[in-house]
């Protein structure tokens, strides 16, 4: 067997495997007797079909599936000896002027196209600029987290008038084009909450209604084609929500308000515990607080966006986006090609950010340990439990959990990115300049939006 490479250029390279008979026929000959011995063919006993006639019957599928056995093994252990940094998986490369026999005396050449990962130097240093948000709770902000924690904490009442902020208790009827009742059409009766009326001169039409009421109302208005929130509303699949162009009747049943609780000791109490916060000021500030950690999480978030866009900014070398083009769409059948043009730039900068994510532990010798992946796969395991149980699992019960979590490959395999790329992401904090800036969380929330 013969094995050569031929550089097209820096990123693209065609391997060719020369197979001869010789270097084939002992495997063809060993999986022709493993098959005999297992065969159960009428008129011979199992286990004693001559090799011979195994040969006869299936000669040309062994010795297809042999030479590609034999294929796939060459060009890894090939890749892997040359130690060629490959992008995707190698390509059969076509050629229809050759044909051959599979007649078991055939010399074969095949050819693969390879896409290579790109030379390159990236250098970071304290002339990268990059801000860090100190977030802080503007007054609107803040009074609408009280306003909210206040009416978690509320009385429901039931006053005679529809306001701003109320939920109707309300059924919808589906109406035909002239206004009548459509047979056989969609109703449900459900709760329309007005602050989740995203059409004002239909949210303005909600308010004033009592018990009793009826309107019409443009649902695709009503929620500026959400067809989530329509399906929610309807009771019927997105897909559904989506097309409905009807009006619907809405008739109030009642008329609900959550009402703030009174900011006493008792409400004090009932948020952090007996005797912690006795005043209104100590109760704003600590709301101050819960939000800015929040908000703690939000600039992390958007400093590692910044970082990473500063990244792919740096990285000036190329792709060999052609081949990466071909194997995306020879591994992805369903892929269009409208698909391929529109989702390439995305697929690209992420495979940027693997190659520096890479060239920068191995450069800085930046080591993963088991211990970090764990840590990680635990806390994530410890949120998604917490969604669904107010008790928290014991250590020791998360720690099994998490060991068996991690025994699937793939879910180890996605954490182990995570932590690699936060690593990768502390590494650059370390390196670059951090100017801090306060800002105010509407004014941040815009930010995040351009």
């Amino acid at each position: 067997m013969n094995i050569s490479q031929e550089k097209i250029d820096n990123l693209n390279a065609i391997v060719t495997i020369n197979i001869k008979p010789e270097d084939y026929q002992p495997r063809v000959d060993k999986a022709i007797k493993d098959h005999a011995k297992k065969a159960k063919i009428p008129g011979f006993r199992p286990g004693m079909v001559p090799p011979a006639h195994i040969k006869k019957m299936y000669g040309k599928s062994i010795l297809v599936d042999e030479v590609n056995n034999m294929l796939s093994d060459s060009l890894n252990n090939y890749i892997n000896e040359q130690q060629l940094e490959v992008l995707g998986q190698p390509l059969p490369k076509m050629d229809d002027s050759k044909e051959y026999n599979w007649d078991f005396a055939d010399n074969f050449e095949f050819n693969y196209e390879v896409g290579l990962a790109p030379a390159f130097d990236i250098d970071f240093s304290s002339k990268d600029k990059v801000t860090q948000y100190v977030i802080k709770a503007d007054k609107d902000t803040l009074a609408a987290r009280i306003a909210n924690i206040r009416k978690s904490y509320g009385k429901m009442t039931n006053p005679d008038v529809s306001a701003d902020g109320d939920v109707l208790y309300a059924e919808l009827v589906q109406l035909s084009p002239d206004g009548s009742v459509f047979e056989g059409g969609i109703s449900n009766t459900t709760s329309v909450r007005l602050d989740q009326v995203q059409d004002e001169k239909v949210k303005k039409s909600l308010i004033g209604l009592k018990k009793g009421d009826e309107v019409t109302l443009d649902i695709q208005k009503t929620y500026h084609k959400d067809a989530t929130r329509i399906a929610a509303i309807l009771k019927v699949d997105e897909d559904t929500a989506a097309e409905v162009k009807s009006n619907f009747r809405l008739a109030v049943k009642n008329v609900n308000r959550l009402e703030e609780s009174d900011l006493n000791q008792e409400f004090f109490d009932k948020l952090f515990g007996e005797g912690k916060v006795t005043t209104e000021d100590e109760f704003r500030a600590e709301i101050t607080k819960e939000l800015e950690a929040m908000y703690e999480q939000d600039s992390e978030r958007k400093l590692q966006n910044d970082l990473y866009k500063l990244s792919i900014e740096k990285a000036k070398f190329e792709l060999p986006d052609e081949f990466l083009k071909r194997w995306l769409k020879a591994t992805n059948e369903k892929l269009s090609e409208e698909e391929l043009v529109g989702g390439y730039n995305d697929f690209a900068q992420n495979l940027k950010w693997t190659l520096l994510e890479n060239k920068i532990i191995k450069d800085n010798k930046i080591e993963i340990k088991y211990e970090e992946v764990f840590a990680a796969a635990k806390q994530r395991l410890d949120a998604q439990f917490r969604m669904y149980s107010p008790q928290p699992l014991s250590d020791e019960q998360l720690g099994q959990y998490t060991v068996q979590y991690l025994q699937n490959k793939e879910e180890a395999n996605k954490i182990f990115e995570e932590v690699k790329a936060v690593r990768v992401l502390d590494y650059l904090k370390s390196i670059v300049t951090l100017n801090t800036k306060e800002i105010s969380a509407k004014e941040f929330s815009e930010l995040a939006e351009k």
